[in-house]
């Protein structure tokens, strides 16, 4: 049997961001699987650009990536008590396709900030964002907040503290059992 494919969406943009980091070990806890990772530049959405030109082509590319992959892994700051723009503008984009790739997709939800909660609102907010609309099949279970993120990485950007480490590992265990069916 063919490794299973996992999408990771980090919902910060710097290539070296915390939530980058803390995928890259989601992928390791995850096991042998093809990891593709997803492209947020996007447009910001503007239903005139949408009516000129259609859903870009970036777009299309993500509801391909998504409807292909068997399990879907997000981390995303808290900014403000909330997602990031570039997070909640791919969902908004993503909602004006016919296709819903989203919809029953074995998803885990985590965070990686800088603060003391980790990212819990974002998370909150995220869930309400992918649950109203996305519909995604979120795996249950305790939340996965790295707090204080700078000092729970290492140099090489691996994850030092073993509670974070058993937690993700645990998550992204039942991740490639629910998406092995």
């Amino acid at each position: 049997m063919a490794d299973p494919t996992l999408l990771t969406i980090s919902g910060a943009l710097r290539k070296d961001s915390y939530n980058r980091m803390l995928l890259a070990e989601a992928a390791r806890a995850f096991g042998p699987a093809q990891v593709i990772e997803a492209d947020l530049h996007l447009p910001l959405y503007d239903g005139d650009l949408e009516d000129a030109r259609g859903v870009p082509e970036g777009v299309h590319r993500l509801v391909d990536q998504i409807a292909a992959a068997d399990a879907v892994v997000i981390s995303s700051p808290e900014y403000n008590k909330g997602i990031t723009g570039v997070l909640k503008n791919a969902l908004d984009w993503l909602s004006r396709v016919k296709e819903n790739p989203f919809k029953a997709k074995p998803t885990v939800v985590m965070s990686a900030n800088a603060g003391r909660t980790g990212g819990e609102a974002g998370q909150f907010m995220l869930l309400a964002c992918l649950m109203s609309y996305h519909q995604p099949d979120v795996l249950p279970g305790p939340m996965l907040c790295v707090a204080a993120a700078g000092d729970e990485f290492d140099a090489q950007g691996r994850l030092t503290n073993d509670h974070y480490l058993k937690l993700l590992s645990g998550k992204m265990q039942a991740l490639r059992d629910r998406a092995a069916g």
